[in-house]
């Protein structure tokens, strides 16, 4: 009995090259996460100032809502500004959040470190690293993320040696 199979050669080959491209350049998309263009000053220089501006991305829009309406009692700081700019920030960060889903916290005050997504891309970090004086808190980006300010958050640019190729 003779098999009858499909002969794909060059075209597979060519298929695979083409889904091999496509999700490497997916997978260093992800890492990318700069600020949006439309980014208002007024939450480079309010939130900025205390800490990275982190990506509105990071947090689902619901959660961003949260953090803000409690600004009195931001992570044991008193955050509050002024209404115009709070105006301008909460919608800036309600455009641009994330969908409900892995970038939600859940928790009050929403943190972007309890996110799904935060978790399973740290999942290698060993934990007492947190607790390391050069990074203090999963709060603080730049302490591994060399490009963090500039929305970098590729493993392969790790500030501290130890990360790099787990």
């Amino acid at each position: 009995m003779r098999r009858h199979c499909l002969h794909l050669g060059p075209l597979w080959h060519g298929l695979a090259a083409a889904g091999l491209c496509l999700g490497l350049l997916g997978s260093a998309r992800a890492d990318r996460l700069p600020l949006p263009p439309d980014t208002p000053a007024a939450y480079r220089a309010e939130c900025g100032s205390c800490h990275l501006a982190y990506p509105p991305g990071l947090l689902a829009s619901n959660d961003w809502k949260q953090l803000l309406a409690r600004l009195e009692h931001h992570f044991a700081s008193d955050a509050r500004i002024e209404t115009p700019a709070l105006r301008e920030i909460l919608a800036f960060l309600t455009r641009h959040g994330a969908a409900d889903g892995p970038r939600s916290a859940g928790g009050i005050p929403p943190r972007i470190s309890r996110t799904a997504y935060f978790e399973r891309k740290h999942r290698k970090v060993p934990a007492g690293l947190w607790q390391d004086p050069r990074v203090a808190s999963p709060a603080n980006c730049e302490a591994c993320h060399r490009g963090a300010a500039d929305g970098r958050y590729s493993e392969h640019d790790l500030a501290l040696p130890e990360l790099r190729r787990r």
